[in-house]
């Protein structure tokens, strides 16, 4: 555990390309009016209209659907029961989205929608498509605002919290910064609300599980949300272990949602455990079970050596029944594994322009796929 100034926090939002920004029920929704503090949304919004204009990606986890929807049903919603939360969720999303519309538009920034449930990032393939849809939407220069599926949602497929829900989405996007706007303005040595000599934590290099036992539960004066430190905690170490920095602040500002951070404001930055190419390749050379090989002449083998993609004219053949976006091996022609890559073609269409140039693909194939097979970024050296 290293003390840093807080300017630190400021630089890292300055050097990160692509952010998501969590901010929890306990911020969103007014506790007196149970509706949504608009001030405190134009100013999150208008910090990623400043983001926006330095070239950076911003997408947004926001909770709230189901405090929206509560007061919206009215008695009808009170009390337990898995269905009437998630009757409120139906209710009150769609508020939730029109609230999030309405303080992008003077800025003339798109927004988008974006339901997840703990499969669409934890199953491969609906982890491919998702990461797929929202990397376009960001391309687009839309903002998605992303939320739990609470309307469908069960026990076995929900992620509990928005804390861990953001953490997955940092580490599908392959995002450089997650910012946990929260009730408290970092971690502190013990709960701050009860303890007045806890020591607040600027920076944190490596999460021990010292650090991890200061955590306390969900603010149960904020009477909204189901997240507190512990789970910020534990999203820090997600986001961590896939390159991603962590920044923990206070959310309560009127001025701006996230402006006081740049300003030097006390908050906690979590360093990551390792860069976000890095866990990428880990994650597909050691996570995935292949679904089938492609094998390579010796000059492919050099080139990808170099750091170069896998083009079609160094494909010898391709083995196995793998769809597009499937994890490979990648062998030489003496049956050695040299990579294992996410394939940009079928298997079928693999065998159909293997050893071909870029202008003999079209005719192989009909349409004009490209020469790459596997891209250099999907692709992990063995």
């Amino acid at each position: 555990m290293t003390r840093k100034r807080p300017l630190q926090a400021a630089r890292t939002i300055a050097a990160a390309n692509r952010i998501v920004l969590k901010i929890g029920s306990a911020l969103l929704v007014d506790r007196k009016t149970n509706t949504v503090d608009m001030v405190r949304l134009k100013g999150i919004a208008g910090d990623i209209a400043d983001w926006r204009e330095q070239g950076k990606q911003v997408l947004v986890v926001s909770s709230g659907a189901v405090a929206l929807g509560r007061r919206r049903l009215g008695s009808r919603a009170r009390g337990g029961g898995l269905e009437k939360k998630q009757a409120s969720a139906a209710a009150g999303q769609s508020m939730l989205m029109y609230a999030w519309e309405s303080v992008f538009d003077p800025y003339d920034i798109v927004t988008a929608q974006i339901l997840l449930t703990r499969d669409d990032t934890e199953v491969r393939r609906r982890w491919l498509n998702a990461r797929a849809t929202v990397s376009a939407l960001l391309d687009m220069g839309a903002v998605p605002i992303v939320n739990e599926n609470d309307t469908i949602v069960t026990d076995q497929i929900r992620y509990g919290d928005n804390d861990r829900l953001a953490a997955r989405v940092a580490q599908l996007i392959s995002a450089d910064l997650l910012i946990l706007l929260s009730d408290v303005d970092g971690v502190y040595t013990a709960d701050p609300r009860q303890n007045p000599d806890a020591r607040h934590i600027p920076y944190i290099e490596t999460l021990t599980p010292e650090i991890e036992a200061m955590a306390t539960g969900a603010n149960a004066a904020a009477g909204v949300g189901t997240g507190g430190m512990a789970t910020k905690l534990m999203a820090a170490r997600i986001a961590g272990e896939a390159g991603c920095a962590t920044l923990i602040a206070a959310g309560r500002s009127k001025k701006r949602g996230a402006q006081h951070i740049e300003e030097g404001r006390r908050c906690t930055l979590i360093a990551p455990s390792t860069t976000v190419r890095a866990a990428y390749k880990q994650w597909i050379g050691g996570s995935l079970a292949t679904r089938g090989q492609i094998v390579i002449d010796a000059g492919c083998r050099k080139a990808l050596r170099r750091g170069k993609s896998l083009l079609a004219a160094g494909v010898v053949t391709a083995n196995g029944s793998f769809g597009k976006g499937d994890p490979v091996e990648v062998l030489d022609e003496a049956g050695a594994e040299v990579a294992r890559g996410l394939v940009r073609y079928d298997a079928a269409d693999v065998t159909a322009i293997a050893g071909l140039r870029s202008p003999e693909i079209k005719a192989a194939l009909g349409y004009a796929g490209g020469p790459v097979v596997i891209h250099a970024d999907d692709l992990a050296l063995r």
